[in-house]
């Protein structure tokens, strides 16, 4: 009876899972058939296969703005300064840390390893739905961001950010074969139709600042965000719970299009384990080496410690699911209450090493993939772009796809492009929840270590408030210590 009720559980804690395998092998059974068929896929009929798929994709958008903005809001609105200004900003730093460090190891590695490079030899005519490459310089670009963190219009920026775009000037009769350098083109400017990501999530902190500072005044205001951030999240859950529909039809799509079904697993392959790669070198030596450098300690006896912690991260896929056990188990590891209150539940919002390496590699393989040239300057946009974006990711199970599309519109890329990875994305998904979750808890760790002048300070603070009589038993008590 034990074993059954165990089986059940097990299998309820893991559908979503489950039914994305299926829908994965599926796909690929289903796509496999249809190509063994005598009469050719037309476009057309391969447009009606992956229109369940697109519909998904769709509903993937649509949460980009509402879930963004509301995770941010509540996230940084909720900061509770007041309790030590030092410990917040300690977190916060610890956040922008590590997210810059994964991603920039992320790009690292998928430049080098180039898993997407001649990738498109082995697909059909899809690649020729790129658009052409817009000519821009390297501060072109990095200025674009620096426009774009502050849009001048909020609705436009839900569909819309700024482009510069440089046109070539008549060529000279005299000379038709002379070369234009780009810094003579005459520079004019678009609107691209896709959301302002950076400026949104600009004004979204800033917003959030400014609601702590009001206190009780900007309750009433920081309520509706956190609603609408709760609310959100249930709907993400209810679209997440249509992926394996979704990922079966686009996966059986991309089958029927794809010239060499190896080809692809082979180099879906290579992709896997560049991510993986990241992720574990991240964990065991980038946040190892932060952990030491503050506490003098190997993180291993506290990786022990979370075990069960890490499992249910790996089973859930969700680091907003695990978050009561990692606050219990650090509190029974000796942290303070009052940092993983503090840092654990910020934590699970907006500080997701693991999705921002994940976001980071999968745009440039597709650009790889793409054969899409890519400067330093869009290193640098997906650089920003990615940590930014893993800001608003829900900590639920492969919400990183919604903010996926996010950098894939900041380098041009088309969203539709996110099909190619799904196939692993389920699997790579509990591998960077787990990275996230660890980068969490030893956040809450470095923070306690950090902080404990603060603390201190805060526990005298409340015994001379204590009331007279607790005052004098507590005495008591250190003097008999």
């Amino acid at each position: 009876m034990k074993i059954f009720q165990k089986k059940k559980s097990f299998l309820k804690d893991n559908l979503l899972t489950i039914l994305t395998v299926v829908g994965v092998f599926g796909g690929v059974i289903l796509g496999i058939s249809l190509r063994s068929s005598t009469d050719p896929w037309s476009k057309r009929h391969i447009m009606y296969l992956e229109f369940p798929g697109k519909i998904f994709l769709r509903m993937l958008k649509m949460l980009i703005v509402p879930l963004l903005v509301s995770s941010v809001v509540s996230a940084v609105g909720s900061l509770d300064l007041s309790l030590s200004k030092k410990i917040a900003f300690r977190s916060i730093g610890y956040y922008a840390v590590t997210t810059v460090l994964a991603v920039t190891l992320g790009i690292i590695l998928v430049v080098t390893i180039r898993p997407g490079a001649g990738l498109s030899e082995k697909f059909g005519n899809e690649t020729s739905q790129v658009q052409s490459v817009r000519n821009v310089l390297t501060q072109d670009t990095l200025m674009d961001l620096i426009r774009n963190l502050f849009p001048p219009n909020l609705i436009q920026a839900t569909f819309a950010q700024y482009q510069t775009v440089l046109v070539a000037p008549p060529k000279d009769d005299s000379d038709p074969e002379k070369e234009i350098p780009l810094t003579d083109y005459t520079i004019t400017n678009r609107y691209e139709n896709t959301t302002n990501v950076l400026g949104l999530v600009v004004f979204a902190i800033i917003l959030g600042v400014a609601l702590g500072m009001m206190k009780e005044k900007g309750k009433t205001l920081l309520n509706f965000f956190q609603s609408t951030s709760e609310a959100m999240m249930v709907i993400t859950r209810w679209v997440i719970w249509f992926s394996p529909v979704g990922v079966f039809f686009l996966v059986a799509a991309q089958v029927l299009e794809t010239k060499s079904f190896a080809g692809l697993v082979e180099k879906l392959g290579l992709y896997f384990m560049t991510v993986l790669i990241g992720l574990l070198v991240h964990c065991f030596i980038t946040l190892s080496i932060l952990y030491f450098l503050v506490t003098r300690k190997l993180p291993f006896k506290v990786l022990g410690g979370l075990s069960q912690v890490l499992v249910t991260a790996f089973g859930t896929a969700s680091s907003s699911a695990t978050m009561p056990l990692t606050i219990q188990t650090l509190d029974d590891m000796g942290i303070d209450p009052r940092v993983t209150r503090f840092v654990i539940p910020v934590g699970s919002t907006i500080n997701m090493d693991g999705t921002a390496l994940y976001e980071a590699v999968a745009a440039i393989f597709i650009a790889q993939f793409r054969k899409v040239p890519y400067s330093f300057g869009q290193l640098i946009a997906v650089s920003i772009t990615a940590t930014f974006a893993s800001i608003g990711a829900a900590g639920i199970p492969q919400a990183g796809l919604v903010t996926m599309v996010m950098v894939l519109d900041t380098v041009g890329l088309p969203s539709s492009d996110i099909s190619y990875i799904l196939a692993v994305d389920w699997l790579l998904d509990r591998f960077r929840t787990t990275i996230n979750v660890i980068g969490d808890s030893l956040g809450s760790c470095i923070v306690d270590s950090l902080s404990k002048n603060e603390l201190s300070k805060m526990d005298d603070i409340d015994r001379l408030n204590a009331d007279p009589h607790e005052l004098v038993e507590i005495a008591k008590a250190d003097s008999h210590v």
